[in-house]
């Protein structure tokens, strides 16, 4: 009997059924000490948002984690604690999920007031600066804004699994 290797197939055409239904997206209670939110786009090579894709965000002591499906406009949202440096520094682990992409995509969010450990960061310091800037959120009303490019010239680093 000789074995042969399955083809690979994207996602879909139906897959927003399987998507989370409801928003766990609030890793820390909103309004409470420490809470901040994360809020940005999941968009395409051409920069059209995903409407149907998801998120998931954790921090690497596994005190936090969540998941958020995008909306209409691409746009996610969560609530979370900025968490402890953990061999780096302080950042939240992502999963991004979406139709025609066969494996999830890994990155990361570094926050932007935490410059000296950013530079000093052992992951972050072996990137290019466009690299880098794909991956450190920008201020946003108390909070952090971070759009994630699935391709294209303005693409998030993502990590190879």
């Amino acid at each position: 009997m000789s074995r042969t290797a399955t083809p690979s197939q994207t996602v879909g055409p139906y897959y927003e059924i399987g998507l989370c239904r409801r928003r766990d997206n609030e890793l820390v209670p909103a309004g409470g000490p420490g809470a901040l939110t994360v809020e940005g786009l999941l968009l395409d090579g051409q920069g059209e948002p995903i409407s149907d894709g998801m998120i998931e965000v954790w921090d690497a002591a596994g005190k936090q984690w969540g998941r958020c499906g995008t909306d209409a406009a691409g746009a996610f949202s969560f609530v979370v604690a900025k968490p402890a440096p953990q061999a780096g520094a302080p950042h939240l682990e992502v999963a991004v999920f979406a139709r025609g992409i066969l494996r999830h995509q890994l990155t990361r969010i570094y926050f932007p007031d935490e410059v000296q450990a950013n530079d000093a960061d052992p992951f972050l310091a072996g990137l290019s600066d466009e690299e880098r800037a794909t991956l450190v959120g920008a201020p946003s009303d108390g909070g952090i804004r971070f759009d994630i490019h699935m391709q294209g010239p303005l693409a998030t680093t993502f990590f190879a699994h």
